[in-house]
């Protein structure tokens, strides 16, 4: 019986280290972005530091499993993945808001139409209030009204695979159809150099 006790310490020592990870992802949160071509806004969200995961995808509409062709009523939006210890949610917001063009209501650079508004999608009354205090920093620093809206989360359905990482998986058709875009150009003009 004694020989068997080194090998249940090492078993449940071998549990501990196994379940570190599973610990280490109850302490990530999610947050939901719009704002323009979902490729655009996983590209410019994806390398802050803090950022584990991002998935594109369709926030805000009724529809039950929306698709790239039917999706009336949804936003392009991105769920991000975030460890909070590195970056915080309002640190998020305030970096989503200066990748896009907050004052643009009707769309997102060369993406026009209702799929394409701004918009932060919250979960609960500490999201709304970040995300409504980073909205009127914006205001204050554009001196111009802010058409992003402040939704409360009710879904977010991911988008076909081919969608994910468009712009790793197609560098240089995401370059011309983001220089084409006017995305960098506009977003400089509004927000100055990065």
């Amino acid at each position: 019986m004694k020989k068997l006790a080194p090998l249940a310490g090492l078993a449940f020592a071998l549990a501990v280290i196994l379940a570190v990870p599973a610990l280490a992802a109850g302490k990530l949160k999610t947050a939901v972005f719009a704002g323009g071509c979902f490729w655009s806004m996983q590209h410019d969200m994806e390398p802050i530091p803090g950022v584990v995961s991002t998935v594109v995808g369709y926030s805000g509409g009724d529809l039950k499993n929306p698709t790239y062709e039917n999706h009336p009523g949804f936003y392009e939006a991105l769920k991000v993945t975030y460890d909070p210890s590195k970056v915080t949610y309002p640190q998020l917001v305030a970096r989503y808001l200066r990748t896009t063009d907050p004052t643009d209501g009707g769309g997102a650079f060369c993406d026009r139409g209702p799929s394409y508004r701004p918009a932060i999608f919250v979960d609960g009354a500490q999201e709304r209030a970040a995300a409504e205090a980073a909205i009127k920093v914006a205001h204050n620093e554009l001196d111009k009204p802010i058409a992003t809206k402040v939704l409360a989360l009710k879904n977010f359905y991911p988008a076909e695979d081919y969608h994910q990482e468009y712009a790793k998986k197609n560098p240089a058709a995401y370059a011309r159809y983001r220089q084409g875009c006017g995305k960098d150009r506009v977003i400089k003009a509004l927000w100055g150099p990065r």
